[in-house]
């Protein structure tokens, strides 16, 4: 298995890929492609050939190859995108060419795709170079095109720098292609947490513990995950650094469970009972306490923040059964969220600010749902296949990852934001829980 850290292969590789690629001129696309939050998404035909080999070595036909299917793998799944067979097409770019002039763009709209992209590859000693072009086929022109440079072993990683940028011209975010998920694993007979690409990639064991490791919380800058573990023999917080390794403890009396992280602030949240009751606290990244933020009888965990760091939504056993609550942190007021159902928790605040996922309990049944921050829009995203829990919003609010035990054990499943698509994200020793997807790395 291929090993490698977070922080590594996002932060020092993409300072090499970065450095070398330039773009090639092109026209300026409007985001009016794919508008992500519509419920009605209708996916948008796209054509990925073979790239086109330059010089016709070996070497470069199979990454040729490659390349075009890590591609097609890539934007199969944001959900966006309906994959052309290519035993459907009418030409080959590797016979014709990849640039505008070589493209009769009526072979394209003849089976029905809306974009094309070509690509070409040469590999010259050390360093593999791969052009990218996306064209409108109505249009008949090109949206974008660049050229990237690295090495062999970069392929993964320069195929989604495009998809990146890709996403962004279609439709004005960049997408989950350069963002990881951290997740529970029992695959080494006790509960640690593992981290993987967004696609299920790379499945690497972050912590050792060799004890109950639960509630990974990624720092909004990507390079710590916070946890709770019991190693120590009782709940204690720690925070550990992805690239350097390095671990910082948080423990006070009573349980010290549940951190999250405040966007955009060196600061987190986790429910702490050293004062007698449960309730949640906003702490430095030191570990001392800034400030308890809710002052009520009756336990209070989980809490999930808003985008601009200023309302908290948050778990509390006030109304007798675990619902969901949102609170103002300027004004301390409280309004509580869930009504329908009689254990709602695990909420997870959406990037856009507007809806909260959470996993509800109604029949015996654990299902995910969304609901918008004013109580509106309440919807069932699973339904009738097993237990579904733990949701955790992609870092541009087009996907939701969450646990499912569908098909028996626990593991790690991806769907659309309006409930589509519904697919495992990767199958692994042992059983998958608790899961949290990381921001993306490159802005």
């Amino acid at each position: 298995m291929k090993k490698f850290w977070v922080h590594m292969i996002f932060k020092l590789g993409s300072v090499l890929l970065a450095s070398l690629c330039f773009q090639i001129p092109c026209a300026v696309a409007e985001y009016d492609y794919i508008n992500i939050s519509d419920p009605f998404l209708n996916k948008i035909p796209v054509a990925m050939p073979v790239c086109k080999d330059l010089s016709g070595d070996a070497a470069e036909k199979a990454a040729a190859v490659e390349a075009a299917d890590l591609v097609d793998e890539a934007l199969a799944f944001t959900g966006y995108f309906k994959i052309i067979d290519r035993g459907a097409f009418l030409e080959d770019p590797q016979a014709k060419g990849i640039t505008v002039s070589d493209i009769n763009f009526d072979n394209w709209r003849d089976i029905g795709s809306e974009l094309l992209i070509t690509g070409g590859v040469s590999i010259k000693g050390q360093y593999v170079e791969i052009e990218f072009r996306l064209f409108d086929t109505f249009k008949s022109e090109l949206i974008f095109g660049k050229r990237y440079k690295g090495r062999p072993d970069d392929l993964r990683k320069i195929v989604h720098r495009f998809c990146s940028e890709m996403v962004y011209r279609l439709t004005g975010k960049r997408g989950v292609f350069e963002s990881m998920i951290a997740f529970v694993s029992t695959a080494p007979g006790n509960k640690e947490i593992f981290i993987c690409e967004f696609d299920g990639y790379g499945v690497t064991q972050a912590t050792r513990t060799k004890s109950l490791t639960l509630f990974p919380s990624w720092s909004p800058d990507g390079s710590s995950i916070a946890y709770t573990s019991y190693q120590n023999n009782r709940p204690e917080i720690f925070i550990r650094n992805i690239g350097g390794k390095t671990e910082k403890k948080i423990s006070y009396d009573g349980i010290n469970i549940t951190p999250v992280w405040v966007p955009g602030k060196k600061r987190l949240a986790a429910t702490l009972s050293f004062e007698g009751d449960e309730e949640i606290y906003l702490l430095t990244e030191g570990g001392k306490i800034d400030t308890r933020l809710t002052k009520n009888q009756g336990i209070d965990v989980s809490p999930t923040f808003s985008p601009d760091g200023k309302r908290m939504a948050f778990v509390s056993k006030r109304f007798g059964s675990p619902q969901i609550l949102i609170q103002d942190l300027d004004t301390g007021a409280v309004r509580r969220l869930t009504y329908e159902g009689k254990y709602n928790t695990q909420p997870d605040w959406s990037p856009a600010g507007d809806r909260i996922a959470y996993s509800g309990m109604d029949g015996g049944q654990t299902n995910i749902f969304v609901i918008g921050v004013d109580g509106r829009g309440l919807k069932q995203l699973t339904n009738a296949a097993g237990s579904n829990e733990s949701p955790s919003w992609s870092p541009d609010g087009s996907l939701i990852a969450f646990c499912s035990n569908r098909t028996g054990r626990s593991r790690i499943y991806v769907m659309t934001a309006s409930g589509t698509d519904q697919r495992i994200l990767l199958e692994t020793a042992g059983e998958q829980t608790s899961l949290s997807w990381s921001p993306s790395f490159k802005k």
